[in-house]
């Protein structure tokens, strides 16, 4: 990843108020795209321009060519605002971030954490984040429907990754429990993107406690009810894999032993 730095010079006159919503809504474009990581934004006001930083998943990620339809038409709003075409400097590596994966991709995961700054599309030969911008939405014209599906994951995970936890059964049944409403989300957003992207999209199914920790190594998986055990951990994580469901998870953390 990278940090960068957006400047958009004023040229007209205008208002902190027409100026802030208008980068807010190009900001908010590039970040359902893709383009940009994360949820903040800080932006300064410097005289005669406001500059923001913003971390990004490659160098080039704010070319014009990547851009959605969406983001450059909050663009040409920059202009009525008052405001220049924003200017953009790569600052360097981010050093608290993850790095986009280099390896090739046969096959991806869809996987986050309530750690995570990056895409929730790993690829599957490493774990490292796809850029989405580099894909087709699964529908619409950009990707805010799985930028939504994630911020709703990663709060959840938080909730139950808290040692005094309010409504625990509630965030952790959301993640593991295969019929959940967020969890079927989760797999037909993997379904839409791979169908628009010829690509295996697995859904990443998390399992963090079990009533049988005895029986959990060799559940059936819940999509088929098949065998979908490994010999050998996939990527150090996930012990179990169905080809037929696209479905990967591992055995429940609790049941693990150190």
């Amino acid at each position: 990843m990278y940090l960068a730095e957006l400047t958009y010079k004023v040229i007209e006159d205008t208002s902190f108020s027409r100026a802030e919503a208008a980068i807010r809504a190009y900001t908010e474009a590039l970040i359902f795209n893709g383009n940009v990581l994360g949820r903040e934004f800080p932006t300064a006001w410097q005289q005669d321009r406001f500059s923001s930083r913003l971390v990004i998943p490659t160098d080039n990620a704010l070319h014009k060519s990547h851009l959605s339809a969406r983001a450059l038409q909050a663009e040409q709003q920059l202009i009525t605002a008052g405001l220049a075409y924003p200017q953009f400097e790569v600052l360097g590596m981010d050093v608290m971030s993850q790095h986009t994966s280099n390896s090739p991709v046969a096959g991806s995961v869809l996987f986050t954490t309530f750690s995570d700054n990056c895409s929730p599309l790993r690829n599957l030969a490493d774990l490292a984040p796809l850029p989405l911008y580099q894909l087709q939405p699964g529908s619409g014209v950009d990707h805010e429907g799985l930028i939504r599906w994630q911020i709703q994951f990663q709060a959840l995970d938080e909730v139950q990754q808290q040692q005094n936890r309010v409504l625990a059964k509630t965030a952790e049944n959301s993640l593991q429990q295969y019929h959940s409403k967020l969890n079927q989300q989760g797999r037909q957003l993997a379904r839409r993107i791979s169908q628009q992207n010829n690509l295996p999209v697995y859904y990443a199914l998390y399992s963090g406690s079990s009533k049988n920790c005895a029986a959990e190594a060799t559940k059936p998986c819940p999509g088929c009810g098949g065998n979908w055990r490994l010999a050998k951990p996939l990527l150090a994580l996930f012990d179990f894999k169905c080809d037929n469901c696209l479905l990967l998870s591992n055995i429940a953390w609790e049941c693990q032993t150190p």
